[in-house]
């Protein structure tokens, strides 16, 4: 492809998928043409002090490519889709305009429908209607909250799990504001960037099993290298709480509910890693939804060659 008149290549995929490798490896395959800069598409990466969990790009690997929006915030402050489409768009022109291609890299799919599509008018959040909504919750429980949420909104209470407080109380919150479903304002999302020319590449393997056994490996040695002390170090800063965005990054969700329970490590590690492939789960059935997407079998013996294939 002629990458000079694209506005972005988005290399996407599961988790533990391999796209930080494939991206250092186009961005290397790139330096002929002018070279290229990775733009991380990942909610947990923008978070600092949040490094192992997070299988954040070691230093070596940040110092072969210029990265973008990692370690930009506070685990304390939030980073929306919006923030995300906003921030990428700037990026991209300041990328192209020191003759480089951006690579837009992660597994964070709202991020890139964000960007691809654009955003409905969906309100912002509202603190008192949130804390009314959470008073609630600790008093009946999120079952019945849910069970609220399915009489006003079934279409997003059928895809949420009863226990799921975050997406339900967020979803009761429009309700309450606006009158309307959340399902309502995904079904209006206005295409404020159809414009962009960004051919989307995407590592999804043909067997399964091969990413369970990565997300295993990756998750055990996450924890080798110390990811309980990492969470603890957030706990005992004070100013972080379980219902934080960035408290409930998988992996960390487990972490901080693990170690306040008393579980076992290997509980940790078994539940962290049953969440990794959940999570897995439901990036590939977003990425099936995307039929113009350029699929490479991540686990192909010559996946990254077909990644180059698809660039070069």
């Amino acid at each position: 492809m002629q990458t000079s008149k694209l506005d972005a290549i988005a290399l996407v995929g599961p988790t533990a998928s391999g796209k930080t490798a494939a991206a250092l490896l186009v961005a290397q395959a790139l330096e002929p043409q002018g070279g290229a800069e990775i733009i991380s598409m990942d909610s947990a990466l923008v978070y600092r002090g949040m490094d192992i969990g997070t299988a954040k790009p070691s230093r070596d690997e940040l110092a072969q490519v210029p990265h973008h929006l990692i370690d930009i915030i506070e685990p304390l402050q939030s980073y929306s889709a919006a923030d995300f489409a906003q921030d990428a768009i700037q990026l991209m022109a300041d990328i192209r305009s020191r003759g480089k291609t951006p690579l837009i890299v992660g597994g964070t799919m709202l991020y890139l429908k964000a960007l691809l599509e654009g955003l409905n008018d969906m309100p912002a959040t509202d603190p008192q209607v949130r804390e009314h909504i959470q008073q609630r919750a600790a008093e009946q429980g999120w079952p019945a909250m849910h069970a609220e949420l399915q009489k006003v909104d079934p279409v997003t209470a059928a895809r949420l799990a009863p226990n799921d407080s975050q997406r339900i109380g967020r979803a009761l919150e429009v309700w309450q504001l606006t009158g309307q479903a959340l399902s309502a304002f995904h079904q209006q999302a206005k295409p404020s960037s159809s414009s962009l020319n960004i051919p989307v590449i995407s590592l999804e393997p043909a067997d399964r099993a091969w990413l369970h056994q990565r997300i295993a490996l990756r998750f055990e040695q996450m924890m080798a290298q110390g990811f309980l002390n990492e969470v603890r170090a957030l706990m005992a800063r004070g100013d972080l709480n379980p219902e934080l965005p960035s408290m409930r990054c998988v992996g960390y969700r487990q972490a901080w509910q693990g170690l306040s329970e008393g579980w076992s490590e290997q509980e940790i590690c078994e539940r962290g890693i049953f969440a990794t492939r959940q999570l897995a789960k439901r990036q590939i059935t977003w990425l099936r939804s995307m039929p113009n997407r350029h699929v490479v079998a991540a686990d192909a013996p010559n996946a990254l060659t077909q990644v180059l294939r698809q660039v070069l």
